[in-house]
């Protein structure tokens, strides 16, 4: 067969199937399962696979120098951007076991905008292969938590993960080493449950190294897709414990004063320094997926909980010991919640889908809006509550290629505070072309 044949079937295999590649982060790629008719062709490339996809946008802001957690703040004199949200290229080598199931996974991924270029993925994954059960996930991967967190940009519906996705799990990703049950035998009884636990540094891309020796413990059970009729049901718990050094013996908790105002109080014991503060989340979610003419309609539903260490004004994990300065600074202990609820309808056909979806984000639940602000109290800015609802309508030019056009209307809460009394402009209109391989 001549090199020219080869080259175009070898072309076809890997970046003509798009409508099977892989939609959860970490997840093997199905394209290595290909027809056999197709395998002797291609026998010296069959178990490396390239993909990728591109998403250039436009975006409007509702004024200059809006905050965004869709591809970052505005700058201070601009309301309208055209950007690469995500450019990236995904490799994956598969060495299969003779029974075709798999025996380990190769995969690496960047990402390169007009920002820079990054790793977001470099992970090698061991399975077993006895009975194909169990497999082994070291390197740089996705944290096994929650639906949104794991569902890929290429296959997520809305532009952005929600405010507190990109807050407490900032890049997905994290360094770590992961075990998971995962029948590959689709005979097998409990082929339908995914189950993954694993130890991660904590500090995921923000940081270039773990900057103390705590590690966070991570776990996600999983129900597959089970279809009743024309209904299909999928749902999942996750669960973290970790935490964070302390950088100073200043550890700040929400309290009462004297007068009945919620206030943070300060514990200044000696023993507080080096010592870890805690990092626990617990979530839940849920999948129907309503098959019928028009396509399908979807509800997804996602909470979660818990206990987040942070300094006076961010939330937000960081990437290394928090200072001002250079100077360490005292942490604070904040409860809080959030939920993402999505709404998802094919209009007519699948080529044309439309979205609702709300979500919020209240990063401490132990204070009422009016009292941030308030003096005596130390709260700030990081304990107002934002929620956002976002409408959107996707057009599926075909499998690989899609327009969408979404406007998220953003909200917080009037506060005491300077600069938060009322609601922020920060609502953003996107416009995004997507194509995927």
């Amino acid at each position: 067969m001549s090199f020219k044949r080869i080259s175009f079937l070898l072309f076809t295999s890997i970046f003509g199937i798009t409508s099977y590649s892989q939609r959860y982060l970490a997840d093997i790629d199905s394209l290595f399962f290909l027809k056999d008719t197709v395998r002797p062709v291609i026998k010296r490339f069959e178990n490396l696979r390239i993909t990728g996809y591109i998403q250039p946008q436009f975006q409007k802001a509702q004024a200059d120098g809006a905050p965004a957690y869709g591809g970052g703040n505005f700058s201070q004199f601009s309301s309208s951007r055209f950007m690469l949200r995500r450019a990236r290229i995904k490799i994956d080598y598969l060495l299969p076991s003779a029974i075709r199931f798999p025996k380990a996974l190769f995969s690496f991924q960047i990402d390169a905008t007009e920002r820079g270029v990054i790793v977001r993925d470099m992970f090698l994954k061991l399975f077993e292969t006895k009975k194909s059960n169990f497999s082994l996930t070291a390197g740089l991967f996705a944290r096994p938590f929650g639906y949104e967190v794991n569902l890929s940009s290429a296959f997520r519906e809305t532009p952005e993960r929600g405010r507190m996705s990109q807050i407490l799990m900032p890049s997905e990703r994290d360094i770590g080493m992961m075990v998971s049950f995962e029948p590959q035998n689709k005979n097998h009884k409990l082929s339908h449950i995914k189950f993954d636990v694993g130890f991660f540094n904590g500090q995921g891309l923000s940081g270039t190294t773990d900057f103390d020796s705590h590690k966070d413990l991570i776990s996600r059970l999983f129900i597959k897709p089970y279809l009743f009729d024309h209904i299909e049901l999928t749902g999942g718990v996750s669960f973290l414990r970790g935490g964070w050094k302390n950088g100073t013996k200043y550890v700040y908790e929400m309290g009462k004063a004297p007068n009945g105002d919620n206030i943070y109080t300060v514990d200044s014991a000696t023993s507080n320094l080096g010592r870890s503060s805690p990092r626990h989340y617990y979530g839940a979610d849920a999948q129907i997926k309503l098959k019928h003419g028009w396509g399908e309609t979807e509800w997804r539903a996602e909470y979660w909980f818990g206990t987040q260490p942070g300094t006076s004004v961010s939330t937000s994990n960081p990437g290394t010991l928090p200072t001002s300065n250079g100077n360490p600074v005292p942490t604070y202990v904040r409860h809080f919640d959030g939920a993402f609820l999505l709404f998802l309808q094919n209009i007519i056909n699948t080529k044309h889908q439309l979205m609702v979806k709300y979500d919020w984000y209240d990063p401490n639940i132990k204070v009422k809006e009016m009292e941030i602000g308030k003096p005596g109290t130390n709260l700030t800015v990081a304990d107002i509550k934002f929620s956002t609802l976002g409408v959107g309508y996707a057009y599926n030019m075909n499998t690989q290629t899609k327009l969408i056009l979404y406007y998220d209307i953003v909200k917080n809460k009037s506060t005491q505070m300077e600069g938060n009394k009322t609601d922020l402009k920060d609502d953003i209109f996107t416009c995004r072309l997507q194509f995927r391989f």
